[in-house]
């Protein structure tokens, strides 16, 4: 599937202004999704058609596609019916989350809205809740899947939670959805915004590597930004993540040669299919250089986690081979050439046998 980044907005705790404007910032940049809030609606029927029309009909000029997210709360309050959802395909949405869940049987009916609303699903459980409800017989290309996101600080999903959780999703081949957190965005849902992040180990991190290990996981097609508004800056790093692939963030030697610093970064790299524990190797490049001179330089000392080597003319066939270490080791026949950044480092687990990456200059 095709992969999305994606907004958040809370009608009922925002300016339609600054939404418009943060709607187009986001289209601008290559944003497609909105996630948009109605669990705090508190008004009457007409004013909340009023309010959650005007916004959506901008969204939809920009070619967004509109989620809101419901409980029975709010069917409750406006007067809706399960099985006539018009009012929200009127208000100009393409579906629905439902925050809380039925029966199975409940949410297989709806996936045959007479509207043809997406019924998105919450993800963040690890029951056999979207088996009940696929053994119903739902509508499969209207059924999506979306995360949580947790306001509370220590309340977010540990990450082999999510894994699992999304993997009860993934294997059925249905769309997915995750959140991230801005570090500077305070709207959300709730008096409490500690940020809204999906993952527990996301909540403090620069958004960009937030992103970058939702879609390294595999089992994310759509991130979404979980509170708003996100800084301009914090929108362009999202915008400029790799979606397909990883693209570790490394702190280049500033003693590289140019053939050094064009085999780290203007590459495709892939590791190996028969692996080592000891490092990452990209094997590919010493066949591409492997005329090219490499003098020795910066290599008398320990290689740690994260560090970027490429193999020196004293290393025979492997010259010019780059590598990601692993673990801590020694080896003369092999210049430093660089260190994936701290933040990213934890990524280098996901560079499994075959797994394709590339490298780009930190700061860049």
């Amino acid at each position: 599937m095709k992969r999305r980044i994606g907004l958040s907005l809370y009608p009922d705790h925002s300016d339609y202004e600054e939404d418009r404007e943060y709607l187009k910032k986001g289209y601008d940049l290559g944003f497609s999704r909105i996630f948009m809030s109605m669990l705090e609606v508190s008004e009457g029927k007409q004013a909340v058609a009023n309010k959650f029309k005007k916004v959506i009909a901008y969204g939809k000029s920009l070619n967004y596609e509109v989620i809101l997210d419901i409980a029975p709360s709010v069917f409750d309050q406006l007067e809706i019916s399960y099985d006539d959802l018009s009012f929200f395909s009127e208000l100009g949405a393409d579906g629905l989350r439902l925050d809380v869940g039925f029966d199975g049987n409940k949410e297989a009916l709806l996936t045959y809205n007479s509207q043809n609303l997406i019924i998105e699903l919450n993800m963040s459980n690890d029951v056999a809740y979207l088996d009940n409800i696929l053994t119903y017989k739902a509508n499969k290309p209207f059924l999506y899947g979306c995360h949580n996101f947790y306001p509370q600080a220590g309340s977010a999903l540990p990450l082999d939670f999510f894994v699992k959780c999304s993997e009860r999703f993934r294997k059925e081949g249905l769309k997915t959805a995750a959140f991230v957190s801005s570090q500077v965005g305070s709207l959300g849902p709730w008096d409490i915004n500690d940020g809204l992040p999906t993952l527990e180990m996301h909540r403090y991190l620069p958004i960009e590597v937030q992103v970058k290990h939702m879609f390294a996981t595999g089992l994310v097609d759509d991130v979404i930004i979980g509170n708003a508004y996100a800084s301009d800056e914090e929108l362009k790093k999202v915008s400029e993540v790799n979606r397909y692939q990883l693209e570790l963030e490394v702190e280049l030697n500033k003693d590289n040669s140019e053939v050094e610093n064009e085999i780290v970064l203007d590459n495709q790299h892939f590791r190996r299919g028969d692996i080592t524990e000891n490092m990452v190797r990209s094997t590919v490049v010493r066949k591409k250089y492997g005329l090219k001179d490499n003098p020795a330089h910066d290599h008398s000392n320990e290689y740690n986690l994260g560090d970027v080597v490429v193999g020196n003319d004293d290393f025979g066939k492997y010259k010019n081979e780059l590598q990601v270490i692993l673990k801590n080791q020694k080896d003369s026949r092999k210049n430093l050439v660089g260190r994936i950044v701290e933040q990213e480092q934890f990524l280098i687990d996901y560079i499994q046998p075959w797994t394709k990456f590339k490298f780009k200059k930190k700061g860049e």
